[in-house]
């Protein structure tokens, strides 16, 4: 079993029910569902070009799936949610639009939000005692992608190396695409799709607990956690170093 910290919200607000659409996968319900037809492309081609981020569920990704450290269970990880969600305050972004991030297409902001980074490092730090050690392979895995320095020290000290200030939030709708063509269409499309929930801006009050039963296996959301407390964002601590394990210091 892994788990995932992600910004999600319930199953029935706007942003959720037109990604999961998107995606051709409820990760509230376990199931595939019918993508939205694309113009010109191949509905099975539209199903193959966001295999990845329906594999993992419609979310932007917090603090990565990671395993739970040894001694830890399930229980002990949602009680750290819902610490963290009674703690922290509910902000706003000025809103996500469809954009192209590398070859990849996926809702981001157009410009830096301050707020939501800072989550973001809440989230990574907040949950970091929970987190089981990478893998080699693990590891290795991720080094593939040709990571710098900085980010490498990110992957093994926290887990993860786009975290921080190497952050650029995202919520994934395609895979890798090669064909500009395909890149074109898909992103012409997700544009019109997503038009009712973009460029405007939103109120930021809820994360989700992810989890994969195995490896390989689809992300389906355990719980959504609403946030509930008086703590701003923007008052997160510059990262240090070195993760703080609360249960050990």
């Amino acid at each position: 079993m892994r788990y995932a910290i992600y910004f999600a919200a319930d199953a029935d607000d706007a942003l959720m029910l037109l990604g999961t659409a998107w995606l051709g996968r409820d990760p509230f319900a376990a199931a595939d569902m019918d993508q939205p037809a694309i113009t010109g492309m191949d509905a099975s081609r539209f199903r193959d070009l966001t295999a990845d981020p329906r594999r993992y569920g419609f979310h932007g990704t917090l603090k990565a799936p990671f395993h739970l450290k040894t001694g830890l269970d399930e229980a002990d990880l949602v009680a750290a949610c819902r610490e963290f969600a009674a703690d922290i305050a509910p902000f706003r972004i000025e809103g996500l639009n469809v954009n192209r991030l590398g070859k990849f297409l996926a809702l981001t902001p157009d410009r830096p939000q301050p707020d939501l980074s800072a989550f973001a490092a809440l989230c990574v730090r907040h949950f970091e005692p929970y987190r089981a050690p990478l893998s080699e392979a693990d590891l290795e895995r991720r080094r593939k992608s040709g990571l710098t320095p900085k980010q490498d020290s990110y992957l093994t000290g926290w887990g993860y190396p786009y975290i921080f200030d190497e952050l650029r939030f995202h919520m994934t709708l395609s895979n890798k695409l090669e064909n500009e063509d395909e890149a074109n269409a898909l992103a012409a499309a997700a544009r019109s799709h997503f038009s009712e929930v973009t460029g405007t801006e939103r109120l930021c009050a809820s994360f989700a607990l992810y989890q994969e039963p195995e490896r390989g296996a689809p992300f389906d959301v355990h719980t959504v956690f609403q946030l509930s407390g008086t703590t701003p964002v923007g008052s997160a601590e510059t990262p240090s170093a070195r993760p703080i394990d609360r249960k050990n210091a």
